[in-house]
């Protein structure tokens, strides 16, 4: 189980669910979805993988290195995580946002069950794989924010990810900033443009 905090929304609003960085909790972005989205249900898990005590949501043996079977088995649970959360507030649209290992995790239930999540907002993503093949990702709304001197998700790897995702029919809005793994104040308000489009 995971720990997790909850903000109860009004009847038939969507569901935001936020997904911190390594090291953060789930206080890192719940303030942020509950401002970019007044009257939403928000639900923001904390990580359940202890990494010399920062929280992630799957193990790695190294900097961009996944242990990918632990990826696999942590993709599951968040889907049926989220899946329960959907049908427990009973919401009709759902918005994901995460960054670094929160938009990793994000991003893996989007490949492995794209009907999920409507919205995804994937902050300094880094899916070191070629995915297969996902036609269901089509028509989805992405937003992918980085930074081009980004040391621990490399510009190029994060273009990779775009185009796939574009490959795979999903509207995908690209933006970059020019500093490394921060956040800047463009990109929130990058993520407020897209939310209120």
């Amino acid at each position: 189980m995971y720990h997790v905090k909850r903000t109860a929304g009004e009847a038939n609003a969507p569901l935001f669910l936020t997904f911190h960085g390594t090291g953060g909790t789930e206080e890192q972005f719940h303030g942020l979805a509950e401002q970019l989205h007044p009257g939403a249900h928000v639900t923001s898990p904390r990580g359940d993988v202890s990494e010399y005590g920062a929280a992630r949501f799957f193990k790695r043996t190294g900097e961009g290195v996944y242990d990918m079977d632990d990826l696999a088995h942590r993709t599951i649970k968040m889907s049926e995580f989220i899946r329960a959360e959907i049908t427990h507030v009973g919401a009709s649209k759902t918005i994901g946002l995460g960054y670094s290992n929160g938009a990793n995790i994000l991003a893996a239930v989007a490949l492995k069950t794209p009907d999920l999540v409507d919205d995804l907002i994937l902050m300094h993503p880094l899916i070191p794989w070629t995915p297969e093949p996902q036609p269901r990702l089509g028509g989805r709304r992405i937003l992918i924010t980085a930074g081009r001197r980004d040391p621990i998700c490399p510009a190029p790897q994060t273009q990779e990810l775009a185009d796939y995702l574009l490959a795979q029919g999903a509207n995908v809005t690209m933006f970059w900033h020019d500093g490394g793994h921060e956040i800047t104040q463009s990109e929130i308000q990058k993520i407020a443009d897209f939310c209120a489009a």
